[in-house]
């Protein structure tokens, strides 16, 4: 999304961030959600700016000194920053998500462009940082799915296609930086995103409503995320047609990412493809079809 430039992607983030903040202002924080053992207030700390964990200040540092390391393990941040700021007030809470807000803003508007393309190291391994920025809206949106369980309403139609671009864009990075050759596209009754990957690098594009060419993955927005997330098990929802697999060989040569990635955002559906092809074969091949 780096050849998008700096205002698409601005505009993408920062009406994530907007959109995420008026549903949890919504929302009783001690509400539970459909995360075992979170409630909204955990969401919520989690994706603030706090003293003790300020996310996008460290990538940025990385992408300038651009020294290696290991990727962070992000159950254990969780844990610490949910457990350190659990009895935060409700000011508190949302003071923490309007200064990462406003940090992201910052970026966008006075940092070199240059940084943009620099490789930072984020949960996932080194990823260009604009795409690690962009990544937001992916976590933003699966989020913003996971306030409506705390009573909140869904999270708009066009933060799910952001938070699917941002997907797309940091699956398209670590298929290149892994060598890996293929293309994918995620598909919705609304329009999509696919990228093609090689050693060289990736390139993003959005596909208008209706067109499936090649591999791809097609379900409602919100679904396709929950499955990506692992939110939802896709294999029921292959069962429904809710979710569709086209050309599931194709996808398939995307699957070596999940082994180098563990993390990778995605990598449920692409642990399904592997197991349809090979070996959980039977019922979920007949399901697949031929795509």
């Amino acid at each position: 999304m780096a050849d998008a430039g700096r205002d698409e992607v601005a505009g993408m983030v920062l009406g994530a961030w907007d959109a995420f903040i008026a549903q949890a202002e919504t929302v009783d924080l001690d509400r539970s959600s459909r995360l075992p053992g979170w409630r909204a207030h955990e969401i919520c700390v989690h994706l603030g700016c706090w003293d003790d964990h300020a996310a996008l200040r460290d990538l940025i540092a990385s992408a300038r000194s651009g020294d290696g390391g290991t990727p962070p393990d992000p159950d254990a941040v969780n844990a610490r920053i949910t457990a350190a700021h659990r009895t935060a007030s409700r000011d508190e809470v949302f003071a923490a998500l309007h200064r990462n807000r406003e940090a992201t803003a910052r970026y966008l508007a006075d940092e070199p462009t240059e940084l943009d393309t620099a490789p930072a190291l984020s949960v996932v391994g080194r990823v260009p940082l604009l795409s690690v920025v962009l990544g937001q809206a992916y976590e933003l949106a699966v989020h913003g799915l996971d306030l409506v369980s705390c009573g909140a309403a869904p999270p708009p139609a066009d933060v799910l296609q952001s938070g699917l671009a941002a997907l797309t864009d940091v699956t398209g990075a670590l298929a290149a930086g892994t060598g890996v050759h293929g293309r994918v596209t995620l598909v919705t009754p609304y329009g999509g995103w696919g990228f093609t990957a090689d050693r060289q690098g990736w390139q993003v594009r959005r596909t208008p409503a209706g067109v499936v060419e090649g591999p791809a993955v097609e379900a409602a927005a919100d679904l396709l995320l929950d499955a990506a997330s692992g939110r939802v098990n896709p294999v029921p929802a292959v069962a429904r047609r809710a979710l569709k697999v086209h050309d599931v060989g194709g996808l398939l040569q995307l699957a070596p990412i999940v082994q180098q990635v563990p993390g990778i955002p995605g990598g449920p559906i692409l642990q399904l493809a592997a197991r349809t092809v090979g070996g959980a074969g039977g019922l979920l091949g007949r399901l697949f079809g031929r795509g």
